[in-house]
């Protein structure tokens, strides 16, 4: 991908950029290779090079009446990335509206170094449907009112359909805080990917993770689905099962599948989804290595677990 971003020098987030895709596949490739000592490899799924991230995480700073969204220098000024070739479509048309709406709501960008300002961050999620989840990352609810005054305008302008804003007040660098209002009556993006024979619709609702490129995302349940089949276990546990990704397509057939995932809101995403689908899947919300240790359930043919294993942790990691 050629990103002007980059070389003008004002981005530097990725990497990897200069390096042919195909280089940085075969690099990876053989890295798990080497690590993951398995007789049969089947060939990679390999991404579009630019215009596949569903998610767009922009810092905002600048001014009220001219908002960046992008990353920050570090001085601490805004540098806008609104068009930033790894986004979706969706998004690219999406940004410049919203910095639009920043300006009619007077949300005052964040000032790092000087501590003032309301907005932090504007996180956007577009769906395979091209429908919207906007939230905006806020200090406090002093600017609320104007965020619910002028929403209005901005779902006539864009296909939002969830809303919310998230308060993070301390100053740190933290993306968000624990707390969420939400702003539409719709509190979830349905996530549609189309597998074949196993129509699942994930639903996404703030402050719960769903991949980032939707593409690779369906291939990957989809080659979880098919080795799952053909060994036909009785019982499958999803460890950070999240909003159900791979507990869901696991689903059916008889199967007893349980999914564990420390969000609440993931799991209540998740839980709609199978409802939705009409599948048994059986979701906890709690910790994955308490669960695992204290459960007086059987013990599971199959385990999945996402993150691998740095990201388990050494107590689950153990046990496993």
């Amino acid at each position: 991908m050629q990103c002007g971003y980059f070389d003008a020098g004002a981005c530097r987030s990725c990497t990897r950029m200069g390096e042919p895709y195909g280089a940085q596949l075969a690099r990876k490739e053989s890295a798990t290779r080497s690590a993951v000592p398995v007789e049969r490899w089947e060939p990679s799924a390999a991404s579009r090079e630019e215009g596949f991230r569903n998610k767009a995480k922009m810092v905002v700073a600048g001014t009220v009446d001219e908002p960046t969204l992008g990353i920050l220098d570090p001085r601490g000024r805004g540098i806008d990335l609104r068009r930033c070739g790894l986004h979706e479509p969706g998004l690219h048309d999406a940004l410049p509206v919203l910095a639009e709406h920043v300006r009619r709501a007077r949300l005052a960008p964040y000032d790092v170094a000087g501590r003032r300002g309301e907005l932090k961050h504007l996180l956007v999620t577009t769906s395979p449907d091209d429908e919207l989840m906007v939230r905006w990352v806020l200090r406090s609810t002093e600017s609320l009112p104007r965020l619910r005054k002028h929403l209005p305008w901005l779902v006539d302008q864009l296909p939002v359909s969830v809303a919310s804003a998230n308060l993070q007040p301390e100053h740190k660098a933290v993306l968000e805080g624990p707390e969420e209002v939400l702003l539409t009556e719709q509190a979830t993006l349905p996530m549609r990917l189309d597998l074949p024979g196993h129509p699942v619709v994930l639903q996404l609702r703030p402050q719960s993770f769903f991949q980032t490129n939707t593409q690779v995302a369906t291939e990957l349940y989809a080659t979880a689905r098919r080795w799952v089949c053909e060994v036909a276990p009785a019982r499958v546990w999803d460890l950070y099962s999240g909003v159900g990704g791979f507990a869901l397509h696991l689903a059916g057939e008889g199967r007893e599948v349980v999914g564990v995932e420390i969000s609440e809101e993931a799991v209540l995403g998740a839980r709609r989804a199978a409802r939705l689908a009409d599948l048994d899947v059986d979701f906890h919300a709690g910790d994955a290595v308490a669960w695992a240790a204290q459960t007086d359930a059987q013990r599971p043919d199959l385990l999945v677990v996402n993150p691998p294993r740095r990201g388990l942790g050494p107590d689950l990691g153990a046990w496993v």
